[in-house]
């Protein structure tokens, strides 16, 4: 497949789509003659201005409940951030900003295994870029990865070297984004990574590498499972790798045992935090999805669900809404909660907690080559020797001391980094 300044040549863009709303046909094909193809289509993001007009007022009529009754947010999230977030949203916030970056990258759908996968694909300007396909999770987007794009595919332009460059495909998770959302059920991490290897073999890559957080760890993890031979090696910011013994002596409320370091004590206590006190919220969308419809229905109960992920990114949105700068801007923020909201995909998502049989952070059995960032505001700072024993080929391990759950989001520049030096040795 030849290059042509980050963008496929004239024969294979075969049509054209817009999102408003919905994804329509391109060039008048017929949805089932799309299903069939395996053509990549180019798309371009494109609201109408109903859509926002719809979100404004909806957000202007929300019924806002009483405060909480305590000073911190152990209740959940605070009516002062919300109230903040929301005046934000309808005074301030500019969605068509979001969307003119959007579209100043090459964006694509796909169809996979019956279903319409979007992704953004640039190509470095570098000879020799090693192709990476990073993959988000929830509650996060493309959005999540628009950051390091520059910073991996012109490493030259941002502290890095030409032999350091990337090529980078970023997909959208089925429903999620500007994918479809799938209409049966089956589409769980091991189905994802499979269409991942689809995709990059469609886009004529012979060697690759994968990236993943979130839920792109088990559908990134899962790929280094099947082990295509194109696929040289994974990272992950949030491996599965926590021992079975740890795993059964949290879930069954034991002490932390006596013979941890203070590496592993740390994980513990952060384990131990996120089993009693951090998974309400995945254990709704695991059991009841589809009963998520306040979700659906009101963006300001969507704003409250997306911030209320986790204790330490909470804490740091409910900064940027307080005008202190870290990490995530309010636009950040709401980029990424106005993105669900648009596409309508806040109970679709849901599902790949439902659809997942994969226990949270277990250890898969990768054998290919495995590199670990460890941050230190992950639900968890996986210690070394966890990862040496979850990886039989670990590669590459460095624990960070700055960065959280939405590592290329927040930190993009140290992110980039960890990308250079932990594909380093597969080029």
């Amino acid at each position: 497949m030849k290059k042509t300044k980050g963008m496929f040549t004239t024969t294979m863009l075969t049509g054209a789509l817009m999102l408003q709303g919905a994804v329509a046909d391109a060039q008048g094909e017929s949805h089932a003659a799309i299903q069939s193809s395996e053509s990549i289509r180019p798309f371009k993001v494109n609201f109408p201005d109903a859509a926002l007009k719809d979100l404004r007022s909806r957000i202007l009529a929300t019924r806002w409940p009483k405060s909480e009754t305590v000073a911190d947010a152990s209740q959940g999230v605070q009516l002062a951030t919300i109230q903040k977030l929301a005046k934000y949203w309808t005074t301030n916030y500019d969605w068509r900003k979001a969307e003119a970056k959007l579209n100043t990258y090459p964006n694509f759908i796909t169809n996979i295994d019956g279903l319409d996968i979007h992704f953004i694909h640039v190509r470095s300007k570098h000879a020799n870029a090693l192709p990476i396909i990073v993959t988000h999770g929830w509650p996060g987007s493309v959005i999540e990865q628009l950051k390091i794009i520059e910073a991996l595919t012109n490493p030259t332009a941002h502290g890095g070297k030409a032999e350091d460059a990337f090529d980078i495909v970023i997909p959208s998770l089925p429903g999620y984004g500007f994918s479809e959302q799938p209409t049966t059920s089956g589409w769980e991490p091991a189905r994802i990574a499979r269409a991942w290897i689809t995709l990059m073999k469609r886009l004529g890559y012979k060697r690759y590498v994968a990236q993943g957080g979130d839920w792109g760890d088990p559908v990134t993890e899962q790929m280094g499972v099947m082990a295509p031979t194109e696929l040289l090696g994974i990272h992950s910011n949030m491996p599965a790798a926590v021992p079975d013994e740890i795993a059964g002596a949290l879930w069954s409320h034991q002490p932390a045992p006596s013979t941890l370091s203070a590496d592993e004590k740390r994980a513990w206590d952060q384990l131990d935090f996120f089993f009693k006190k951090g998974l309400a919220y995945a254990q709704e969308m695991g059991n009841r999805p589809q009963t998520l419809y306040g979700i659906e229905d009101s963006p300001i109960g969507l704003a409250a669900w997306i911030l209320d992920h986790d204790a330490r990114s909470y804490e740091l949105i409910a900064r940027a809404f307080d005008d202190k700068k870290e990490g995530l801007t309010k636009d950040d923020v709401l980029d990424n909660i106005t993105l669900y909201w648009l596409t309508k995909t806040a109970v679709s998502s849901a599902r790949l907690y439902w659809e997942n049989k994969f226990i949270f952070f277990k250890p898969m059995a990768v054998k290919i080559p495995v590199a670990v960032s460890a941050f230190p505001d992950e639900l968890y700072q996986v210690p070394k020797s966890w990862a040496e024993k979850a990886f039989s080929k670990l590669i590459y391990y460095n624990r960070l001391d700055k960065g959280g759950h939405f590592a290329a989001w927040e930190q993009p520049q140290i992110f980039s980094e960890e990308m250079r030096s932990a594909f380093r040795s597969l080029r």
